[in-house]
């Protein structure tokens, strides 16, 4: 069976250093925590990890239907409960695309595909909490899935 590993060490005071694939990533708390703020908190790394793996699905369908964009920016939004453990308990992804009006449908499939089919830490996370996302292509809202407030 497939696997991945990592290894972390404790640097003294909050911070702790991961070896992931040969890359140190370094993890932090703030001052005001007995951390120096070397590097971020630990739990923003899920949102990263989200962003990355949908982002490469992402690159990797518009390269193969030889379709571009110009500018891909991701953002992920993590809403934290109110009490410990603190945990994500909803995320909602924004992808703001510029490129072309012609390829506007081949990045909203390219999302759709990623979201339903590839991430598969987007899969993951769906298993525990809600995973919504939105598509702006140059400026102009094309998708979205996240829940009005008034629903």
């Amino acid at each position: 069976m497939a696997q991945h590993e990592i290894e972390t060490q404790w640097m003294g005071k909050m911070q702790f250093n991961s070896l992931v694939n040969g890359h140190t990533i370094i993890m932090d708390a703030p001052e005001r925590v007995g951390g120096e703020d070397h590097g971020p908190i630990p739990k923003p790394f899920v949102m990263t990890a989200l962003s990355g793996c949908t982002g490469m699905d992402i690159v990797a369908i518009l390269r193969k239907e030889g379709k571009e964009v110009s500018e891909l920016n991701i953002k992920v939004q993590g809403e934290l409960s109110k009490t410990a453990p603190i945990e994500y308990i909803a995320m909602h992804v924004v992808y703001d695309f510029k490129g072309i009006p012609e390829n506007k449908e081949a990045a909203l499939n390219a999302v759709t595909v990623s979201q339903e089919k590839y991430c598969g830490v987007s899969h993951m996370l769906k298993k525990a909490i809600p995973v919504t996302w939105e598509v702006l292509y140059n400026g102009v809202l094309v998708f979205s899935n996240k829940p009005t407030a008034n629903a």
